[in-house]
């Protein structure tokens, strides 16, 4: 029966053992499961960007013969369009290349044999037609491919006038530009013979009953041009002009006030003095790209500089291609800070604030226009053989670089480059940031502060609690502060941001003093316990309650700090700390900072080490114990020298484990702070971490956008984190044990 019973327990043995191990398998592949999952989504950030043909169309004899000034199409390459000297939009099939509608635009004056000299895109699929009288009409070409019930595809097109943007015959024009000023009318600068630039306002009043009157003013720009122009350009909103020379002067002038015409900025934008060849207004209009004979290709806005008062001064930002072919044209993505540069052969495309290249078009034949979709997506190209090429583009995240995600950017609206997150605005134009170290910073800022106030309260109360306190108190005490590993992290949120941080906010300088006053009122309490004789009835009803009896001790001083706060306001702070604080050392009092976190987290975090460090100290065995206190060392020199060391290797996984818990902590960081993504290591500011921010920002991520991949790879990047840190506790214990024994 003995053997049938010891047979039996090591079958039992033998398959507890295999359902461990199949356990921890498991274990171990959902782990590796859930990084492949998250990794799989943040990968494509990084993805190349490609460019496809999708269609070319060979122009009809009709067109052929025709000198075309624009070129484009819809944003599924089913039709395409093109823009004669006649003034006339050709709509093309792109199946057989045949011309399904042919609309002549209207001509300045009726009946005049006149042509277009040039046009220019204006966003918004307007084109402004410049004709050769100097006369200007502007139209909007809407164009669109739709499917119908039976599979097949047709096309919709119109070609509508723009009276608002319209202006009368002008001579002696080269080039010219028309934008529109929002409820006041229109704005035209022409670039005359002999580099003469002249603005001409076309504005609209209305009296008090509501009748429109048209005002029209010119002036001519008198500040002298420091070389012939070789290129100009206005903002979409009318309000800055912008031109380049043959020397690689690069100029700007305020506009938007008529007769108050001022010249804001002369700078060398070209290396080497290169002519500029191109320049365009990245989305936004706060930004402008300057391309030269040479192929530089770079990126300007306006800046703070010192010396210049309240005007902020023109500098380079981003240097997206330092050579290569002379830059003919610019071409700028309406939906992002994307940049396309034409050549005589090839065509670039740049991100702004990424710098990346994104990629290269080269073609066989020399190219003559190119014209980019409402969307972004489609590029039509019409080289010298009269043939129309349709890329279809593929450029999922070009704002993302490890340089973006890493690295200090200079974005636009910054004076120098920072460390920002900021992943949402209410402009379509805005520039995306989303760096990850603010987040990075923020998560390991709230841990260290959070361990800073738990490991040493929760080890001096393990070791306490574990070597000096009585057995019966502690069979009180452990179970109290186990139970607070229950609550949820929710509710010490909750808690920490409602209640404790304007606590705090009111006593300030209660905390601070107490820090002061409690250690020393303390130690001049032991001092005089100390010399109380150890036979008293004192010492002997005491032993093992201690802190019992410290406790009058930390409401008394608590109560001292209270009181002398406000005296030390009053005659320390000119009666205000808060204000002090920010005059003096421009620091910034919030109310939900550093202080709220490191106490409420550190409050989650201190029943964790605490029970593992206490049950590793008693475990310690206490033949030890006995033979250092018959060698005459102390109970304190026992504690500290003998079982703490021995216990070092458990003592240190409570606090790596301690400190996996706060860094992955979400709910009380989300709930006691401001979430703020700055970087400054003051008590008084609050924070933003990797967890919180995956709360707050995951809901209103757009699905498979840029965001909503950065913050999977913010889950990446945790996971990382708390890989690291257990691979190197578990070195680290490992060779404590080695050192100190296997206790």
């Amino acid at each position: 029966m003995t053997k049938n019973f010891t047979d039996k327990s090591r079958r039992n043995d033998r398959i507890a053992e295999l359902l461990i191990r199949i356990g921890g398998l498991l274990v171990i592949m959902s782990v590796i499961w859930i990084l492949v999952m998250i990794s799989r989504v943040s990968l494509p950030l990084f993805y190349p960007a490609s460019a496809k043909i999708a269609a070319t169309v060979m122009m009809p004899d009709t067109v052929a013969s025709v000198k075309i000034l624009a070129v484009g199409s819809d944003e599924d390459q089913q039709g395409a369009f093109v823009l004669d000297q006649t003034g006339t939009f050709h709509f093309l099939k792109v199946a057989d290349s045949s011309i399904s509608d042919s609309i002549k635009t209207p001509v300045i004056p009726p009946g005049a044999v006149v042509f277009v000299v040039s046009s220019e895109y204006i966003g918004k699929s307007t084109y402004n037609l410049l004709w050769n009288t100097g006369a200007i009409t502007s139209v909007t070409v809407a164009f669109a491919s739709v499917k119908n019930a039976d599979g097949t595809t047709s096309l919709t097109h119109d070609v509508t006038p723009r009276d608002d943007l319209a202006f009368a015959a002008s001579p002696g024009v080269v080039q010219s530009f028309v934008r529109p000023i929002e409820g006041k009318g229109a704005v035209r600068v022409d670039r005359l013979a002999g580099d003469r630039l002249r603005v001409t306002y076309q504005l609209i009043e209305k009296d008090m009953l509501g009748n429109e009157k048209r005002i029209k003013s010119d002036a001519e720009i008198n500040d002298p041009i420091p070389g012939h122009l070789s290129a100009v350009t206005v903002d979409t909103k009318g309000h800055y002009l912008y031109a380049g020379t043959v020397n690689g002067m690069l100029l700007r002038w305020d506009i938007s006030e008529p007769g108050q015409i001022r010249l804001l900025d002369t700078v060398q934008a070209s290396k080497d003095r290169q002519a500029i060849t191109a320049l365009s207004l990245v989305l936004g209009d706060v930004s402008i790209a300057v391309g030269d004979s040479k192929g530089g290709l770079s990126t300007w806005f306006p800046i703070k500089v010192p010396g210049s008062s309240e005007d902020k001064r023109l500098a380079r930002i981003h240097m997206l291609r330092p050579d290569g072919g002379a830059v003919s044209t610019i071409i700028p993505s309406p939906r992002d800070k994307t940049i396309l540069s034409l050549s005589s052969s090839e065509i670039h495309a740049d991100h702004m604030t990424s710098e990346r290249s994104l990629l290269t078009i080269k073609s066989a034949v020399p190219i003559t226009l190119t014209g980019l979709s409402f969307k972004g997506n489609t590029l039509s190209v019409l080289d010298d053989k009269r043939s129309l090429t349709l890329w279809k583009l593929d450029i999922p995240h070009p704002e993302i670089s490890f340089s973006t995600l890493f690295g200090k950017v200079w974005y636009e609206g910054y004076d120098k480059p920072e460390y920002a997150w900021q992943s949402s605005s209410s402009s379509d134009e805005y520039e995306p940031k989303l760096s990850l170290v603010p987040l990075v910073f923020g998560t390991i800022k709230a841990t260290l502060f959070a361990m800073l106030f738990a490991v040493p309260l929760a080890l001096l109360a393990a070791l306490y609690t574990s070597q000096f306190m009585s057995v019966k108190l502690k069979g009180r005490v452990k179970p109290v502060v186990e139970i607070m590993a229950a609550i949820p992290s929710v509710v010490i949120g909750f808690l920490a941001g409602l209640w404790l941080a304007p606590l705090i906010d009111k006593s300030i300088l209660t905390i601070f003093l107490s820090i002061v006053i409690l250690p020393l009122l303390m130690l001049v309490t032991i001092f005089f316990w100390k010399r109380i004789k150890t036979a008293s009835l004192l010492h002997r009803t005491s032993r093992g309650l201690e802190f019992v009896a410290m406790i009058p001790v930390v409401v008394l001083g608590i109560y001292l700090a209270f009181l002398l706060s406000g005296l030390a306001e009053v005659h320390l702070f000119a009666g205000d700390f808060k204000q002090w604080l920010y005059s003096t050392l421009g620091v910034r009092y919030d109310q939900r900072n550093s202080i709220i976190i490191g106490i409420a987290l550190g409050f989650a975090v201190i029943p964790i080490i605490f029970t593992i460090a206490e049950d590793a100290i008693s475990n310690v065995p206490r033949n030890l114990t006995a033979a250092s206190l018959a060698l005459g060392a102390s109970r304190w020199q026992t504690a500290w020298r003998v079982v703490l060391p021995s216990a070092l290797p458990g003592v240190f996984s409570a606090i790596m484990i301690g400190f996996g818990r706060a860094i992955g902590e979400t709910m009380i960081v989300l709930m006691a702070t401001g979430n703020t993504p700055i970087m400054s290591w003051s008590l008084f500011n609050g924070l933003r971490s990797l967890s919180a921010n995956i709360a707050v920002e995951i809901p209103e991520a757009p699905f498979n956008s840029s965001l909503y991949r950065v913050l999977f790879l913010s889950a990446v990047l945790l996971f990382i984190f708390t890989f690291i840190i257990n691979t190197v506790a578990e070195a680290l214990r490992q060779r404590f044990r080695k050192k100190y024994g296997r206790y």
